[in-house]
């Protein structure tokens, strides 16, 4: 039985940029991925995903795949990546969301039971969606979390998050002090996740990692998904000369963290496991609403400036943003990659030399 570095879901956008960061391991990876055609276009290999990582075509849902893999392979880390992440989706395909991100999980651990194999550490990708609104603070100062935001509300174009007739001010994502209240479908599953990882984790000894991500994007993210990569559909629209829409007002709050920042913190945390259980926020920390993203973005290919439609998503939250206090105390890594600056412009120029902007 050969020991291995298993990233699930490894042949996706995070996993194929995680695993160029796992060569000083010196272990074998092996990544395990479905490749789902919302994913991935092509049923091929990946050529974003490193030549020296072992692809095996599996679903983390199918108990009859782990006892096989299991039976050849013993996972030292598990890097647990595999994932339904589309929160509007969620709403109409919620067996589905609830089928790879709770039973996926669910198999995993069983077949790790039953094979009588205990990784060293796991890691898994969450996401900012488990704080739904998150925390909000009142004009007085004091702290309080907000209703979600009902089909009614967003209808009457009701945007802002309100406290005793005063709208709030949002408080960025800190897992050590934030609540966890999903607004979506897709947020109940992946905080469902994190729950069972946690009490397997804890009770078999394992130590793991719970990375909550916030707006992951850069080039490698698949252009063809119509639930996630608002970046790159921006910049489809601006580049073919039309018009960019921003739903409700434009002042939707967001935290766009770039593909090498988080994996240089995936990387960081498997070379610093904890002693149980750890979660922390990976952002870069600094918001940047969905009118000032469409604006650069137009900017950058000479288009229109973008019309703010009124336009709005059911589950959809307000403002998300991470405190990255916590990350850089306890891994010491921060984001390097300024969406504005410099970030957006690279997922254009990827874009158009990979020929997805026809």
């Amino acid at each position: 039985m050969q020991d291995v570095i298993l990233i699930t879901g490894g042949a996706g956008f995070i996993g194929c940029a995680v695993a160029k960061g796992l060569g000083g391991f010196n272990q074998k990876i092996v990544a395990v991925d479905n490749m789902h055609p919302q994913i991935h276009r092509s049923p091929e290999r990946p050529a974003a995903l490193p030549a020296d990582v072992d692809l095996i075509v599996g679903d983390v849902c199918d108990d009859v795949f782990w006892d096989g893999f299991l039976a050849e392979y013993r996972p030292s880390v598990i890097l647990h990546f595999a994932a339904e992440t589309g929160t509007a989706q969620s709403l109409t395909e919620s067996t589905r969301h609830a089928m790879v991100n709770v039973v996926g999980t669910t198999q995993m651990l069983d077949a790790l039971g039953r094979a009588k194999i205990l990784p060293g550490h796991i890691v898994l990708s969450s996401s900012r969606a488990i704080y739904g609104e998150g925390a909000w603070q009142g004009s007085q100062g004091e702290r309080f979390y907000p209703d979600l935001r009902s089909h009614a509300q967003l209808s009457a174009k009701n945007w802002d998050l309100m406290q005793d007739g005063q709208r709030g001010r949002p408080l960025p994502h800190r897992a050590s002090d934030t609540n966890a209240n999903p607004s979506s479908i897709y947020g109940a599953t992946k905080l469902t996740q994190e729950h069972i990882l946690k009490s397997w984790c804890a009770a078999m000894h394992v130590p793991v990692s719970i990375l909550r991500f916030q707006n992951v994007y850069g080039p490698g993210q698949s252009p063809f998904n119509p639930y996630t990569g608002i970046i790159n559909l921006f910049h489809r629209t601006a580049y073919a000369g039309g018009t960019i829409e921003v739903y409700e007002d434009g002042q939707i709050g967001r935290d766009f963290v770039f593909i090498d920042d988080v994996a240089d913190a995936v990387v960081a945390a498997i070379h610093m496991p904890p002693t149980v259980i750890r979660t922390l926020d990976v952002g870069s920390g600094v918001p940047t609403t969905i009118l000032e993203a469409a604006r650069h973005i137009a900017e950058l290919h000479g288009a229109p400036e973008p019309v703010i439609c009124g336009k709005f998503r059911d589950g959809d939250i307000r403002w998300a943003v991470a405190d990255v206090q916590d990350l850089e105390a306890d891994l010491g890594v921060q984001a390097k990659v300024d969406f504005l600056k410099e970030g957006a412009k690279l997922v254009g120029e990827w874009l158009i030399d990979k020929g997805y902007m026809a």
